[in-house]
């Protein structure tokens, strides 16, 4: 469900009631297609989305926090630089567009006052920022030339120009009676005849006037009787009047079978057409709405904007590794048939009386076991010539064999290693822990060219939780935190827990000296099981033991460790435990 153009009237106007002359303090560019600003009125703080992205292109004030950037990208430097200090003096819509014009009064470098206009789009794929003076574009989130569209440019020193309407009238502009009379002179069903006949709003009102008019009749509109038609104008002249007195802000989530209530709908009515299997909610203002119905959509997308390039890199390094592991299980098994080597080495030796210069194979009886066997020979060389060169071939063979089965072991804590950080890069919640995780696989090796930010970042700290004894329990965000929180925070008798062979968060209950309870044990393996891999399976395997029976092995990855006394549970994660446990 996109953002239509009339429901975006009653939001604009909403905002408008909230914000108009507050001033702009600060201003964010989370992701490449979100600007976040945050405005001052004389008694609140506001702080406004401005969404660009295809999936979920919106404008709406939001109470969400958001992880920006350590060093701010180019378009959010040029909004600070011409927007920063500004106040809102209008904020107004494009009758029947989905475009939203937020005017500031602005100070110019030369001390000037101006207005700035940024010019929200949000058209579906085309969604985007604009950022006007004089008519003129300073700049656009997204940059539009020649190559991308040969009908409008958005390039900074054109004329800020309109995008191409549609032919149809405008839903809230035209009357009932117009519309219905159009949509009857199509071959088409109902809704989709109103769909074709107006614009300004999305598949979700047609549908409504029809099943407010018709119920689930499946008549076209050509064949509507004069009563149906008249039915069919009062549902729009409804709708309509919702419109006008500001309708009632509502999401529709259905539900499904196998997890939770989908998300599939809102609008500016409550609508009837889900029958009584919807469930429907209503909020008290378009904003909270639009948070609610984007929030985890959003929240998944951002994160993986984020992570996906560094995905891609260890995702490839988990690739190779698996490949060069296959490789060197097929050279061993080769080097398995050294012995032959040396066998045919000590009969050539036995039987050189039988070989001469040029032989190209020689066959001789095997002594072992009374058969023949045919052994191939380099013409150029003579018997002994010949067997030394099996019998070196024999030594190496044999020493590729010894080093290549201290390969295959380097290899699969390689692999393991990889597994837990392709884990940590999914499960990332956002940029600090993904530069966490960049600077580990720099400091093993693995980015050769990765560059810290300009502004040093405060390590982030453990997850910290607490029982409900009262114990606290602390989880490791990534491979060295693991390590920190296993080798150097817990001591002794506190008690550590991991998802059995599987990627996952090391988990420890700190004691301090006294028993764990049975209760704080349960929570803390089901926490492990959270913070891993497993998360969302049932009966999930977790080793638990006191941090004493823990060691690291020479040369071990981060959180790679290794223990031989221990427990195994098996625990199904209860709902809602990690934020019950967060707030004690």
């Amino acid at each position: 469900m996109s953002l239509d153009a009339a429901t975006l009237a009653l939001v604009a106007g909403e905002l408008k009631n909230t914000l108009l002359d507050a001033k702009i303090d600060k201003i964010f560019e989370p992701t490449r297609d979100e600007v976040l600003m945050t405005l001052r009125t004389r008694t609140e703080t506001h702080r406004l989305l401005l969404s660009a992205r295809s999936g979920s292109a919106r404008v709406c004030l939001t109470k969400e926090s958001f992880e920006n950037p350590l060093t701010p990208p180019g378009f959010c430097m040029l909004l600070r630089k011409h927007l920063t200090g500004g106040r809102l003096i209008e904020l107004r819509r494009e009758p029947g567009d989905r475009i939203v014009y937020f005017d500031f009064r602005c100070t110019n470098e030369m001390g000037d006052l101006v207005t700035n206009t940024l010019a929200v789009e949000l058209m579906g794929r085309y969604s985007n920022l604009v950022l006007v003076q004089g008519g003129r574009i300073i700049d656009a989130l997204k940059r539009v030339d020649f190559d991308d569209s040969e009908v409008r440019q958005l390039l900074p020193g054109l004329a800020y120009t309109l995008p191409p309407k549609p032919a149809r009238p405008d839903f809230l502009e035209t009357s009932a009676a117009a519309i219905v009379a159009a949509a009857c002179e199509k071959d088409l069903p109902v809704a989709q005849a109103l769909g074709k006949t107006v614009a300004g709003v999305g598949p979700v009102v047609v549908r409504e006037a029809v099943c407010r008019a018709l119920g689930e009749t499946p008549a076209l509109a050509c064949d509507l009787t004069a009563e149906e038609k008249a039915g069919l104008a009062a549902a729009i002249d409804e709708l309509k009047d919702e419109h006008a007195h500001g309708g009632t802000p509502t999401a529709v989530r259905l539900p499904q079978p196998d997890g939770a209530p989908k998300p599939v709908e809102f609008s500016f009515f409550v609508p009837q057409q889900y029958g009584s299997a919807a469930i429907l909610t209503r909020y008290p203002s378009y904003s909270e709405m639009l948070e609610d119905y984007y929030a985890t959509k959003d929240r998944a997308e951002r994160l993986r904007q984020k992570s996906r390039e560094l995905y891609k890199a260890v995702h490839n390094m988990y690739d190779r590794a698996v490949r060069k592991q296959a490789a060197r299980k097929e050279e061993l098994s080769q080097s398995a048939k050294a012995d032959t080597l040396r066998l045919y080495g000590e009969l050539l030796q036995a039987n050189l009386w039988a070989i001469h210069k040029g032989d190209p194979q020689v066959t001789v009886q095997n002594y072992y076991t009374g058969e023949d066997v045919t052994i191939r020979l380099d013409p150029r060389l003579g018997g002994n010539e010949n067997a030394q060169k099996y019998f070196s071939d024999y030594k190496k063979k044999q020493t590729a064999h010894a080093m290549l089965q201290k390969l295959l072991v380097e290899g699969e804590a390689e692999i393991e290693y990889l597994r837990t950080v392709l884990y940590e890069v999914e499960s990332a919640p956002g940029e600090m822990a993904l530069n966490e995780i960049r600077a580990e696989l720099k400091s093993q090796g693995y980015l050769k060219y990765y560059k810290q930010r300009d502004r040093k970042q405060k390590p982030a700290d453990f997850l910290r939780y607490t029982s409900s004894d009262g114990f606290e329990i602390l989880v490791g965000r990534n491979n060295l935190q693991n390590d920190k929180l296993t080798l150097h925070t817990a001591r002794g008798k506190d008690l550590w827990f991991h998802v059995q062979k599987a990627p996952g968060s090391h988990c420890v209950v700190m004691s301090r000296g006294e028993d764990i309870p049975d209760t704080t044990k349960q929570e803390a393996a089901e926490l492990a099981v959270l913070h891993s891999s497993q998360n969302g399976g049932a009966k999930v395997a977790v080793d638990t033991t006191e941090v004493k029976n823990i060691w690291k092995a020479n040369g071990a990855k981060p959180g790679m460790v290794l223990y031989e006394v221990y427990t195994t549970v098996y625990v199904t994660p209860r709902e809602g435990l990690e934020e019950q446990l967060k707030k004690r």
